[in-house]
């Protein structure tokens, strides 16, 4: 662990040029599990993040997992400007807790957020998945219900997808478990929808739901398309034009650091790609996508390239129009990544 955040650290140095000093808004410790970090390892790279780079944080989100929420740790979290916790509740039914492998309890989830406040956190997102086959939708109306009842103000929700060379997959390919069916978690979505809508949420993305003044910063700089930088294994990075990755593999990541290299491998995006991924990000959003800007910018005539597509679209109520703005409708975000892929160049 130690030496893995050093290696961090010496490649927010090596690149502390990839956003050609833009002033960075939002730091994001996420993809891992980074509240294992000791409170002083976290200390040290945003150390680094200060003296390296330009900008005054207007959000700092840590991803926790319930059972490392002591109040030692949220009292040292608190004290380094971290402002913002993400929470991988996943759920609060025992048996989906276990199926997940998940080491808190739903006690342990409640007691989480009642500390968090305790110490002086008032930011909180919470992750919940749905989508967990089972004879009706209890489970997941619970789940929502659980966690509501916590105004946490943010919810970020993911359906259960079954990856090939994970443990899920294999069961599946033997037959030791059933995926839920498509209609199934539809319905999941749509209750979703409108029970965080009855709770004075705004489904500003289509997997995040907040309250007014709630939404992540850092997420919605990142559907926005602003430029961001990822640091460590398997961490992407945008800079505007181009997009590239780092190795998965914590090995490679490490042996390509020790030798003074960059690890990340960049890929040009053309202005196709550019302005595919421009409406894939923007109709998963509230603010869509600007016509006007894509004419002037790309060179396309949306509405006249894509007329009798678009035409079909709005019959089956899947659009909203204002000026030249398109976003999808709530029955519309049901089906956004077929939409966008119908609308590519």
């Amino acid at each position: 662990m130690e030496e893995m955040v050093e290696k961090i650290k010496l490649e927010l140095t090596l690149r502390k040029d990839y956003l050609k000093r833009n002033e960075i808004e939002t730091v994001y410790f996420g993809g891992g599990t980074p509240s294992l970090l000791k409170p002083i390892m976290i200390e040290s790279i945003l150390s680094t993040i200060q003296k390296e780079y330009n900008g005054i944080w207007k959000e700092v989100t840590l991803e926790a997992n319930p059972d490392d929420l002591s109040k030692e740790n949220l009292m040292a979290w608190k004290s380094l400007g971290i402002d913002r916790l993400s929470l991988g509740i996943q759920s609060f039914n025992p048996k989906v807790l276990k199926f997940y492998n998940r080491a808190h309890s739903a006690e342990e989830s409640k007691d989480a957020i009642r500390k968090s406040r305790e110490m002086g956190f008032d930011k909180f997102s919470l992750d919940l998945i749905y989508g967990f086959p089972h004879k009706d939708h209890s489970i997941w109306e619970n789940d929502l219900k659980e966690a509501l009842s916590l105004d946490p103000g943010h919810i970020s929700s993911y359906a259960l997808t079954v990856e090939p060379k994970t443990a899920l997959g294999t069961w599946e390919k033997k037959g030791q478990f059933q995926s839920a069916s498509e209609d199934f978690v539809a319905e999941q979505f749509e209750f979703l929808q409108n029970a965080t809508e009855n709770a004075g949420y705004i489904q500003y993305e289509i997997s995040n739901f907040g309250k007014p003044e709630q939404f992540a910063l850092h997420n919605t700089n990142y559907w926005k398309g602003i430029p961001y930088l990822g640091i460590g294994p398997s961490a992407h990075s945008f800079d505007g034009k181009n997009r590239g990755a780092n190795p998965s593999n914590n090995s490679l990541y490490i042996k390509s650091l020790s030798e003074n290299k960059i690890p990340f491998k960049s890929e040009d995006l053309k202005d196709e790609d550019l302005l595919n991924e421009y409406i894939l990000t923007g109709l998963r959003t509230i603010w869509g996508i600007d016509l006007k800007m894509i004419q002037e910018k790309f060179h396309v005539n949306l509405k006249e390239e894509k007329k009798s597509i678009l035409d079909q679209m709005n019959t089956e109520g899947w659009l909203l129009w204002k000026d030249n703005t398109l976003s999808l409708s709530k029955k519309g975000k049901l089906l956004a990544d077929s939409i966008s892929s119908a609308l590519f160049t």
